[in-house]
Parts: structure tokens; C-alpha cells; sequence
């Protein structure tokens, strides 16, 4: 099969031939169809995030299961599937007391010592990121990282779910648990920013108010849920956010990656409020809270996948498309193939798109 090869950071992403093994037991494989070009990727591609090259990227993905192992009971061949990072093995405690997204024991998952490797490249072993490879034409993938979705979802609209949406509408519904009337900031309009602003809106904030500095993303955002915008490069997101509020948010989300910014959410909230950290910032980083923030009863809480539970969400999130209460068609900006990945990337860094997504035969 083809892939998109990561070599290392900076580097161009090289499209080569990969051998992939038939599946055993309970693996199934997925031919892809869809895969968008997550910020997360991005990290990786650039060494934000460390990741052993050579390796492939892409996990936000959907396609069509085209063989299954012995053990599978829960698809076939021809099943329309998402799938999904937060790997989960179904009987450790986090996996029983329903937070399976927090998994002890994703290594459960993988192939046993001794069985061939899932995947090989120039003859070596070749991993995907977080046990997926969504920027390759088929995926080998333990049962647990896919849920199967009605056939009238298009694709690249569901690939969506396998990451940004998930992790956005999550955060808000699932992570903060937003209440209706409340007030609302999110910082950031990428695909997981605006996500938040639609989990945020179908939780029936009051007001939604979303920071980026580029136009085309706040008009995004605008036509998304959000009732007021702020350009962060002309204005102090948090002194503009308490002209619009008088105090300050009841929650707030940070959806970059970057310590700055997560300090302004947490800013930016009024006197028990909670800031949501959803961006993947710089492992070696500290964000920081003052004593007074902590007096006034202010929170900082971390985000992973929304806090979901894929199984369930998912075709949820789903639902809530069909229903024309989550607004997929607009997130795809763009499409591509798989040649053009690293131009995806630039026009992330640039703030053209909402989400490219690669497309397979």
C-alpha cells in the first residue's frame, strides 16, 4: 500500500510503498477512505511533540473495513468505521468505571511478542502515530480503535469525528460540562476551536465568545455559534473578554497548544470558573495560576479526546449532524491527496483552512 512517510521533524512527508499484514484475531482492516489533517500531526511533523521516525502520521480517520481477524464478532467486511486514538483494552479501571478514554493498559491492544509486526517498511518494522496511520491507503487496527456509522455519513465528514470534533463537542459536553446560560470563551478557531464553539452552543451557552487572529476563522466561528469575536491581534483577548462579559466567562478552552494562551483562559474566567486546556502544548512547558486565581475558587483542568466515550459519542455526534445541530460540510475547507500533506500543514500554519482532509480512491 501507499503511505505518507514521516522522516523527522521539518522534514517533507515522502509517499512510498508499506507492507501491511492480514489481520489475526481481533484486528480488522480498514481500507481508508477519508483523513484529516489534524494540529495535533502538526506537532509531531515539526518535533513540538517527539515521534521516532520513520513512522506514519494522520489520525483522524474513516473508511471501510475490508478483511477482520478470528476473533471478531462486531464487524465484516464492507462496515463503514471511525477511528479513534483513545485506544481502550475494557477491563482495566478506568476502562470499567467508564472513562475508557483514560486507559491503564492500551498495550493489551497491541500484537504479542513474537507475532509479525502490523506494518513494515524497507523490510523494518514502521509505527502510526498513537497505534493508527491514517495518511496510509489501509490500516491494521485492534477492534477496540473503530466504531461502525450508518453508510449514509459521508466520510470525510465522519473522519472529522475521529479526532477534532470529538475532542471540541467533548470538552465542552463531556470535560467542562457547560451549562446552559453560561458564558463561554474559547481561544482558538482551528477544528478543535470550533467544535468547542458547537459543543458549547448545543450545551445552550448564552454567549459564546471566540479569540483568534485571523478574520476568516472568527467569521467561521460566527457562523458556528459564537455570539461575539475577538481578534487577538489587535486587541488583549482578556481585557476584551471582560468588556464583553463585566467579569469574565464561567469556562473557558484553550485550543492551540500554547502556555500564553492557556494563561488567558485562565484569566479570562470570573471567580469560579473552570479553563479547559485541550491544546497539546510543549511537554517541557508549565502553565501557571496565581494564588488569587486559586482563592477565588478558579480551575485549570486538562482535556484528552473530549473525555468520550468513542463507542457512545460518536454515533452521537453523528446524530447531531444528521439533525443539522452540529455543522460538519463547513469544517472541510479543503481536500487533498496524499501528496499533499505538508502544503495541508502550511496552510494550517497560515490560517486558510478549518480542516484539509486526504482523500483515497
Amino acid at each position: 500500500m501507499r503511505a505518507a512517510i514521516f522522516n523527522g521533524p521539518g522534514q517533507p512527508q515522502s509517499v512510498d510503498q508499506v507492507d501491511i499484514d492480514r489481520p489475526r484475531g481481533r484486528e480488522v482492516l480498514v481500507k481508508s477512505v477519508a483523513c484529516g489533517v489534524c494540529h495535533s500531526d502538526l506537532h509531531f511533523a515539526d518535533g513540538v511533540w517527539p515521534m521516532m521516525p520513520p513512522a506514519i502520521l494522520g489520525h483522524e480517520t474513516a473508511g471501510i473495513v475490508e478483511e477482520v481477524g478470528g476473533d471478531v464478532t462486531e464487524f465484516k467486511p464492507g462496515d463503514h468505521v471511525i477511528a479513534c486514538l483513545a485506544l481502550f483494552c475494557g477491563s482495566c479501571e478506568k476502562c470499567l468505571s467508564g472513562n475508557p478514554h483514560l486507559c491503564f493498559n492500551t498495550g493489551a491492544t497491541n500484537r504479542k511478542a513474537g507475532e509479525p509486526p502490523r506494518m513494515t517498511y524497507r523490510g523494518k518494522p514502521i509505527q502510526g502515530i498513537l497505534s493508527l496511520a491514517g495518511f496510509a491507503e489501509k490500516q491494521l487496527l485492534h477492534e477496540n480503535a473503530v466504531v461502525k456509522i450508518p453508510e449514509d455519513i459521508p466520510l470525510d465528514r465522519a473522519a472529522l469525528v475521529g479526532c477534532g470534533v470529538t475532542t471540541g463537542v467533548g470538552a465542552a459536553l463531556n470535560t467542562a460540562r457547560v451549562l446552559p446560560g453560561s458564558t463561554v470563551a474559547i481561544f482558538g478557531c482551528g477544528g478543535i476551536g470550533l467544535a468547542a464553539v458547537q459543543g458549547a452552543r448545543i450545551a445552550g451557552a448564552l454567549q459564546i465568545i471566540a479569540v483568534d487572529m485571523f478574520e476568516s476563522k472568527l467569521a467561521m466561528a460566527r457562523r458556528l455559534g459564537a455570539t461575539d469575536t475577538v481578534d487577538a491581534s489587535a486587541n488583549d483577548p482578556v481585557q476584551a473578554i471582560m468588556n464583553l462579559t463585566g467579569r469574565g466567562v464561567d469556562y473557558s478552552f484553550e485550543c492551540i497548544g500554547l502556555k500564553k494562551v492557556a494563561e488567558q483562559a485562565i484569566a479570562s474566567l470570573k471567580p469560579g470558573g473552570t479553563a479547559t486546556v485541550i491544546g497539546m502544548i510543549p511537554i517541557t512547558e508549565k502553565v501557571e495560576m496565581d494564588a488569587m486565581s486559586l482563592l477565588s475558587e478558579r480551575k485549570l483542568q486538562g482535556c484528552f479526546m473530549g473525555s468520550s466515550r468513542f463507542r457512545l459519542d460518536a454515533p452521537r455526534f453523528l446524530q447531531y449532524y444528521r439533525q443539522g445541530r452540529l455543522n460538519l460540510d463547513d469544517m472541510v475547507t479543503r481536500k487533498g491527496t496524499l501528496g499533499d500533506i505538508d502544503e495541508a500543514f502550511r496552510a494550517m500554519k497560515a490560517g486558510e483552512v478549518v480542516r484539509t482532509v486526504i482523500m483515497f480512491d
